[in-house]
C-alpha cells in the first residue's frame, strides 16, 4: 500500500504542499478552518511523516540513543522503565545499545547511533571503559547525552547520579551502630564513578569512628554474583580471629554472591558475618534472611535523565546539569 505523503494530501484539497506542512507543524500562518480539513483529511488518510526524510533534512531524528552496561541487573531494566515513559509522551524514541561492560563494544555503539542521527544520547559507562575519546566526538558533533549512574568526570558533561558517598557513608555508620568491628567492603572496579564513591563511604564511616582503615578487608572485582562469591573467599581465608563481622557489598548482585558462598561454609548471617548490599533489587528482600541495602531511585534517575537530554535537545545553549538524587537505607535482617 502507498504510503500517503503530504503532496497527496495537498493534491486532494488544492492546496500547496507548503501549506499542508505548515498546518501539520502547527504553524500560526494557517487558519483554522484550513488547519482543521487539513488535520481531518490527514487522520482519514492514516497520514504518518516520514521520520526518515525529515531526519536527511534536519541531520537529526526524534531518535535517543540510549546505551547500558548490561541488562541482567534490575537497577537498569528500572532505570529503562523511566526513560520509556517520557520519552513516549515527549514524541522521541529510543535505540537502546548493550555495551555487555565492553569499552570497545561502548565505542561500537556510539558509532552506530551516529550512523542513525539521533538527537542526543543516554549512556551509562562500561566498567571497562578507560578512554572518552568517543564522548568527545559527540561533543564535537554538537549531539547533546547525559551521563547516568555511571559518569564521565567532564565538566561540560550532564549526568543524574544517586547519592553514592552518602548512601555508602550510612549504611557503614549502621553496621558500626549495631556493634561490629571488623567491616570489610568487596568494592568493585576501581575506574568506576559509582565505585569510587562508595569506596569513599566506607573509608569515611571507618574514620570517622577511629576505626582502623585494613587494605586486607577491601577487595575488589567485578559487579556481579560470581564476583561476590570469589570475593568473599579472599576474606574467609583469613585466621578466624583475623575474618571481618560486617561485609559492605558495592551492590546487590556482589551481596548476594557473598551471601550464597557464606551460606555454603555453613556460616550464620548475621550471627557469624552481616552484609549489606547496595541498590534493593528484588532479590534483596526474598532471601533469607533478607538483606539490609542501600535503596537507589532508579525509575527516578531513568525520568531525570531523559527530561535533561530534552531540555538540551530544545535548548543547546542550555548549562551542563548535575543533579545527586537521594538513597534510603533499607534496614532488614542481614544485619
Amino acid at each position: 500500500m502507498k504510503q500517503i505523503t503530504i503532496v497527496d494530501i495537498a493534491q486532494k484539497l488544492n492546496l500547496t504542499p507548503s501549506t499542508v506542512s505548515r498546518a501539520l507543524r502547527g504553524h500560526p500562518d494557517v487558519n483554522e478552518a484550513t488547519r482543521r480539513k487539513i488535520l481531518a483529511l490527514a487522520e482519514e488518510l492514516d497520514y504518518h511523516p516520514n521520520s526518515i526524510a525529515q531526519s536527511l533534512k534536519k541531520r537529526r531524528t526524534n531518535l535517543i540513543g540510549v546505551i547500558v552496561p548490561q541488562f541482567r541487573h534490575y537497577f537498569f531494566s528500572a532505570v529503562m522503565a523511566g526513560v520509556t515513559d517520557v520519552t513516549e509522551k515527549a514524541g522521541y524514541t529510543i535505540m537502546v545499545c548493550h555495551s555487555n561492560e565492553e569499552m570497545e563494544r561502548e565505542v561500537s555503539n556510539i558509532r552506530t547511533l551516529i550512523s542513525q542521527h539521533i538527537a542526543g544520547l543516554l549512556i551509562s559507562v562500561s566498567k571497562t571503559t578507560v578512554r572518552f575519546d568517543h564522548f568527545e566526538s559527540l561533543q564535537r558533533r554538537k549531539i547533546p547525552m547525559v551521563f547516568f549512574d555511571r559518569t564521565w568526570n567532564d565538566p561540560k558533561a550532564s549526568k543524574v547520579i544517586v547519592d553514592d558517598y552518602e548512601g555508602a557513608l550510612q549504611a557503614v555508620k549502621h553496621l558500626i551502630s549495631r556493634g561490629y568491628k571488623k567491616i570489610a567492603h568487596l568494592a568493585g572496579p576501581d575506574n568506576l564513578s559509582i565505585c569510587k564513591l562508595r569506596l569513599k563511604g566506607y573509608l569515611d564511616a571507618l574514620k570517622d569512628h577511629g576505626m582502623p582503615v585494613r587494605n586486607d578487608y577491601i577487595v575488589r572485582g567485578g559487579l556481579n554474583e560470581e564476583d561476590g562469591k570469589q570475593e568473599i573467599e579472599q576474606l574467609l581465608q583469613l585466621p578466624l580471629a583475623e575474618r571481618p563481622d560486617a561485609i559492605f557489598a558495592v551492590n546487590d548482585p556482589v551481596a548476594i554472591g557473598a551471601f550464597i558462598k557464606i551460606k555454603a561454609k555453613e556460616l550464620k548471617i548475621p550471627g557469624d558475618i552481616a552484609l549489606v548490599g547496595f541498590s534493593d533489587n528484588p532479590e534483596a528482600s526474598l532471601i533469607e534472611p533478607p538483606l539490609t541495602t542501600v535503596r537507589q531511585p532508579a525509575y527516578e534517575l531513568g525520568k531525570e535523565a531523559t527530561k535533561i537530554l530534552i531540555h538540551h535537545i530544545n535548548d543547546s545553549d542550555l548549562q551542563p546539569v548535575n543533579k545527586i538524587l537521594k538513597t534510603e537505607l533499607i534496614i532488614r535482617e542481614s544485619t
